[in-house]
């Protein structure tokens, strides 16, 4: 069985695919001081209490923050007696490569969702991902990335609104009654949810106009339904596209001979 693990800045997402579906995913923070040891220990507890079998022979990982790939790496070779495949590695083929500016780093997981969405949906695809940072991933017809928009993350923005402002408490992210806020709380989450229901809608309208050619827009992340209250902003919603991108890129790599 593979073990797919998506590291993000805020939460590390771990997920048992047995060839043909995840059996289970399961989520903690992520934390670079998590040892090895610490992860198993974790993960076997959760497996068996989903009464599954940790049968795993393969593992792939796709990480934003590097600190953490290390004890990862030591995971797959101690308990799971493999090397595992780390996306964005030289050693990491991909379905198509992205075309970008030349010396341009491209992060993991949005390789992750290029590969993810053009597998279940075709290309000419915009992949709104809302975690950390509210990422744009433009996916061309042969479903290579093409480039995209990065914004700051809705928490985040919430974050920084509270802890800059003294005056101003921190609030839940949620869609209000009506734009018009007629207190303080109402007018944090009027300017939170419909300023970022007006920047989705808004930058994709731009990537379309600039690309030429119809696209669907396809969100992920906790946040996306949520925001899709606010109108048609989306196509589709997939809530575990980053996790089956991780399985498409497994199964490529494996079908080529490179692993």
């Amino acid at each position: 069985m593979l073990l797919a693990i998506d590291c993000g800045n805020t939460n590390t997402v771990f997920a048992i695919w047995d060839g043909s579906r995840f059996l289970c995913t399961l989520r903690a923070s992520t934390e670079h001081q998590r040892t090895a040891d610490q992860y198993y220990v974790w993960l076997s507890s959760l497996l068996r209490h989903h009464r599954i079998e940790m049968d795993i022979n393969a593992v792939i990982i796709s990480s934003t923050v590097p600190r953490v790939v290390f004890n990862l790496r030591v995971l797959s070779d101690r308990y799971f007696n493999c090397r595992p495949l780390v996306v964005g590695k030289p050693d990491c083929m991909l379905p198509a490569q992205p075309r970008v500016d030349e010396g341009t780093t491209v992060g993991p997981d949005r390789l992750v969702n290029a590969a993810g969405a053009y597998a279940r949906y075709g290309g000419d695809l915009i992949v709104v991902d809302f975690g950390t940072a509210t990422t744009f991933d433009v996916v061309a017809h042969d479903g290579a990335y093409v480039g995209g928009v990065i914004a700051p993350g809705v928490n985040l923005s919430l974050q920084a609104l509270h802890e800059m402002a003294a005056a101003l408490p921190h609030v839940d992210v949620t869609k209000p009654q009506k734009v018009i806020g007629t207190n303080t709380v109402d007018c944090m989450q009027s300017g939170v949810f419909w300023g970022y229901a007006g920047l989705v809608s808004g930058i994709c309208e731009r990537i379309k106009g600039e690309y030429e050619t119809p696209m669907k827009v396809i969100s992920t992340g906790g946040l996306a339904p949520l925001f899709a209250q606010a109108g048609d902003l989306f196509d589709d919603f997939d809530e575990f596209l980053t996790i089956h991108g991780l399985s498409v890129i497994y199964q490529y790599n494996k079908d080529n001979n490179n692993l």
